[in-house]
């Protein structure tokens, strides 16, 4: 009797893990998930085994973000992306980097006082990652997801951080503002392009799109959480998405200001908040997209 036992529950535990298989099972669409981490921003891109993180939110709402799209077992994250250096960023990558093996970490050498900053650097030292230098002009590609950078400019980083050294994070402290130097990329997979913002300030934005990179777009992150002091007219218009995404913590900041959902209500584009909907998970066949 009890060898029945034991291929019954043999059998039991052979049906589950097809079924987990299944339910894990990667399908060929780009998941482009808003994580919802609160007032921070956090973007996780996802096609079927290779996985690319934007920021990482102010503290461990990442994971749960993490946890729920992607296997228990696939503990590497083939790219992580910092805009740059301030805690609702940053904050969440510092528990990502001690559970994850995290191949490349793509972030400025724009450092912080923060004592958590240090704490981040030093998980990267200890995890292993590649660490590059983002800049305009360079371009990834991480499985069949590229990723197109147009912030931060030469320009800007030679005169804030003359012959610091690259590839190294902390390497030069600056008196301005942070956003200025936010990391500005469009991830594509297919004819599929997501504008992904950071936090870059309005002033920045022209020499974007005198760089000639900015193109048409399905999807924008909007930058600083929906803030007055973000998105710019010129870069609606020069990148004509269709879907905005915000996001944004329940706070009384203000975020997002009425005059930035105005603006993107009255070009048509629809707006969609993690403040109100959670995780918002865009799905792209390298074609059509739609929100899940």
């Amino acid at each position: 009797m009890k060898s029945y036992k034991y291929i019954f529950l043999l059998a039991f535990m052979i049906l589950g893990l097809i079924g987990l298989g299944n339910f894990y099972s990667p399908d060929t669409n780009l998941h482009l998930i808003a994580c919802d981490v609160g007032q921070g921003d956090a973007i996780l891109a996802i096609y079927k085994n290779t996985q690319v993180l934007i920021d990482g939110g102010p503290g461990e709402e990442i994971l749960d973000c993490i946890g729920k799209h992607v296997p228990f077992w696939d503990r590497e994250i083939e790219l992580v992306v910092l805009t740059h250096p301030q805690v609702d960023h940053y904050g969440g990558l510092i528990e990502v980097f001690k559970r994850y093996k995290v191949d490349t970490f793509l972030a400025n050498g724009l450092d912080s006082s923060a004592s958590s900053y240090q704490v981040l650097k030093n998980a990267v030292g200890g995890n292993g990652s590649r660490v590059l230098s983002p800049i305009e002009g360079m371009a990834l590609r991480v499985g069949m997801i590229y990723l197109d950078i147009l912030a931060p400019n030469q320009s800007l980083l030679e005169a804030e951080a003359p012959n610091s050294p690259t590839n190294i994070l902390g390497a030069f402290t600056s008196k301005r503002d942070p956003n200025d130097f936010s990391v500005v990329a469009i991830l594509r997979l297919g004819q599929f392009d997501a504008l992904l913002t950071g936090d870059i300030s309005p002033q920045e934005i022209p020499e974007i799109l005198a760089g000639g990179r900015m193109r048409d777009v399905e999807y924008i992150k909007v930058p600083h959480h929906g803030s007055k002091n973000g998105l710019t007219l010129d870069l609606l218009e020069a990148s004509t998405p269709e879907m905005a995404v915000i996001s944004v913590g329940k706070n009384n900041y203000g975020q997002p200001s009425e005059e930035i959902i105005r603006m993107l209500k009255d070009k048509g584009i629809k707006v969609s908040r993690t403040d109100e909907l959670g995780d918002i998970e865009v799905v792209n066949d390298g074609s059509s997209f739609w929100t899940e």
